[in-house]
């Protein structure tokens, strides 16, 4: 499991222009299995991203293609987690 995080940088002032490819990049994520939750990072510095079902390899590359982290509207920082203990609800991030 991964938790992903895309902390603004001083380019942030092109988010808008780029806002809809950012959301099909997560749209696309959602639809490949890999994204599990995304939102905005409080109070508005960024956003962060729950992934699994993918290599730490797989998914920097996958990272790098949205287009925030391209344009370095965001940086973006992977951490990979070892889940020990999980709800019912989550139990399959466990495997």
């Amino acid at each position: 499991m991964f938790i992903v995080f895309l902390k603004f940088s001083d380019n942030k002032s092109r988010a808008g222009e780029l806002m809809e490819g950012h959301n099909q990049w997560l749209a696309q994520g959602f639809d490949d299995g890999v994204f599990l939750v995304s939102g905005t990072l409080q109070p508005k510095q960024g956003g962060a991203i729950l992934a699994h079902n993918c290599s730490m390899e797989a998914l920097k590359e996958r990272v790098n293609r949205d287009p925030f982290v391209a344009e370095k509207v965001v940086s973006a920082e992977v951490l990979e987690v070892t889940p020990s203990k999980a709800s019912e609800e989550m139990a399959f991030l466990l495997n």
